[in-house]
C-alpha cells in the first residue's frame, strides 16, 4: 500500500455508512409492517432463493428462521450510537453517512416528534465534536406508514410530503451539515419494490416501476431546490448504485449488450439526477460480465456471501466514466462486501483504494470514500445473516468487535491522512 498513500487530498473524507432501519432498531414504518407479515414466507422460500450461494451451508439455519427477517432491535444503534462513533474514531475516520428515519420524525401525517428531532440533533453534535463529517441521507428505502398508505412515491402529488419533511428536518437540525443525500439508490428501490415483488409493497409492474423512478427524480429536484433555500452551502446529491457491465469477449453482440446494459443501469438516470446535484454519490458493489446477451460471470472469480462477483478494481472504470460524462466531483457513498469470515474484505479495500488512486491520476475529482457498512446490519430482504460490517455484531449481547480487516483499514487510513 506504500504507493497508495499518495494522491489523496488533505481533506479527503474517509468513513463508513449505515441506514437507520438497518441499525437503529424498534422501527414502525412500511418495512417493519411488511417484515412481520412476510417473515414466515421469506424463511420458507430461502432455500429456493439462496441455496446456490457460497455461504449457504453456514447461513442456512438462520436463513430458514422467520425471526431472521424481522429487524427488531437491529444493532440497537439508536441507543448505542456513541459506541459506534467510537469505532469510527478507532479507525481514524473523519466522515460518516447515516439516514434520518422519516417515520420517527413524522410518525403521523403532520405530527412532528420533538423527541426524535432532538435525538438526531444530539447525534449530529456528537459527530461534529469528534471531528467527523456527517453525510445525511433523507430517504433510504423506508417510509412512514401513513405516507405508504397514500401510495408513497407512486403518486406524483405525494412528493410534496417528502419535500416538506426534507426542508423542515434540515431547517431544525442541519446547521452543521454540508453533504445531503436526498434519495438512496432510487433504481434499486423501484426495481425491488415495484418490479420483482421482493420488497414492500411487492408489486410487479414495469410501468409502475418507471413511474416511481421518475417521481423520485422529481422528488430529488424539488427537495434540492427547497434545501438550497434552507442553506445555500449544502452540497446535495443522490446516492446512485452502479453495476459495472463489461463484454466477456470481442463479439459485437457482447459489446453492444454491455453498452446497452450500462446505459439503462446508469446513464439514462444519472444524467437526470446530475443536473440538480452538486456532486455525484456512487454506490459500487459488483460487476457483471456479458457474453452475447446473457450475464456469464467467471467461475474462477471470488464471490461474496450474497453471491456477488468480487471485482473491486472495476471501480476505476466506473469513476472514470462518470467523471468524463458528467464532470462533477464524486463521493463513493457505499462500497463493501458481505464477508462473514473476513477472508476477502482486506483485499477488497486494498484494491478499491488502488482503483481510486488510479482514477484520480486520470483526472477524476474524488472527494470521499464511505465503506458499507460500519457494523453488521439488517440487510433488507436477506435479513440478519449477511455480514457487511467492519465491526461484527453479536446480536444476542449487542457487543461490537472490529474485524481484523477493519483494524488493518484503520492503520491504512492513518497513513493516508498523515496523522
Amino acid at each position: 500500500m506504500a504507493e497508495s498513500t499518495r494522491a489523496f487530498p488533505k481533506h479527503f473524507l474517509w468513513g463508513a455508512a449505515t441506514a437507520a432501519h438497518q441499525v437503529e432498531g424498534k422501527m414502525h414504518n412500511q418495512w417493519s409492517v411488511w417484515e412481520l407479515e412476510n417473515a414466515r414466507s421469506l424463511a420458507a422460500q430461502a432455500e429456493y432463493h439462496v441455496s446456490d450461494y457460497p455461504s449457504w451451508e453456514r447461513i442456512k439455519k438462520l436463513a430458514k428462521t422467520p425471526a431472521n427477517y424481522v429487524s427488531g432491535r437491529a444493532t440497537q444503534h439508536y441507543d448505542r450510537y456513541e459506541e459506534d462513533f467510537d469505532l469510527l474514531e478507532s479507525m481514524n475516520m473523519n466522515a460518516y453517512r447515516f439516514s434520518i428515519e422519516w417515520s420517527r420524525v413524522e410518525p403521523e401525517e403532520g405530527v412532528w416528534n420533538a423527541e426524535a428531532v432532538e435525538h438526531y440533533r444530539d447525534y449530529l453534535e456528537s459527530l461534529k465534536s469528534r471531528g467527523i463529517e456527517p453525510v445525511v441521507t433523507l430517504f433510504h428505502f423506508t417510509l412512514p406508514v401513513w405516507f405508504a398508505q397514500k401510495g408513497g412515491f407512486a403518486k406524483r402529488r405525494n412528493v410534496d410530503y417528502f419535500v416538506r419533511f426534507a426542508e423542515r428536518i434540515m431547517s431544525e437540525i442541519g446547521r452543521s451539515v454540508r453533504y445531503v443525500i436526498t434519495i438512496n439508490e432510487p433504481e434499486v428501490y423501484t426495481f425491488m419494490s415495484y418490479s420483482t415483488q421482493t420488497w414492500p409493497p411487492a408489486e410487479s409492474s414495469w410501468l409502475r416501476s418507471f413511474t416511481v423512478l421518475n417521481n423520485l427524480v422529481y422528488a430529488h429536484k424539488k427537495a434540492a431546490k427547497a434545501l438550497r433555500r434552507v442553506n445555500a452551502r449544502y452540497k446535495i446529491s443522490v446516492a446512485k448504485n452502479c453495476v459495472y457491465f463489461y463484454p466477456g469477449d470481442t463479439s459485437w453482440i457482447s459489446r453492444l449488450s454491455a453498452n446497452v446494459a450500462q446505459y439503462v443501469q446508469d446513464d439514462y438516470w444519472v444524467k437526470k439526477f446530475a443536473r440538480h446535484s452538486d456532486f455525484l454519490g456512487l454506490n459500487y458493489y459488483q460487476s457483471q460480465r456479458l457474453l452475447g446477451t446473457r450475464i456469464h460471470n467467471s467461475e474462477a472469480a471470488d464471490y461474496s456471501d450474497v453471491n456477488w462477483m468480487v471485482a473491486p478494481g472495476d471501480l476505476q472504470y466506473v469513476l472514470e466514466h462518470w467523471s468524463r460524462r458528467y464532470r462533477k466531483p464524486i463521493m463513493i457513498t457505499e462500497n463493501g462486501i458481505a464477508d462473514e469470515q473476513d477472508t476477502l474484505r482486506q483485499n477488497w479495500i486494498q484494491q478499491t483504494i488502488l482503483a481510486m488512486q488510479q482514477a484520480m491520476k486520470e483526472g477524476v475529482e474524488l472527494i470521499g470514500y464511505l465503506h458499507w457498512s460500519l457494523t453488521d446490519n439488517f440487510e433488507w430482504g436477506y435479513g440478519h445473516w449477511p455480514r457487511f460490517g467492519l465491526a461484527a455484531i453479536d446480536y444476542k449481547t449487542g457487543e461490537r468487535t472490529l474485524r481484523p480487516s477493519a483494524q488493518w483499514f484503520g492503520r491504512v487510513i492513518k497513513k493516508l491522512r498523515g496523522i
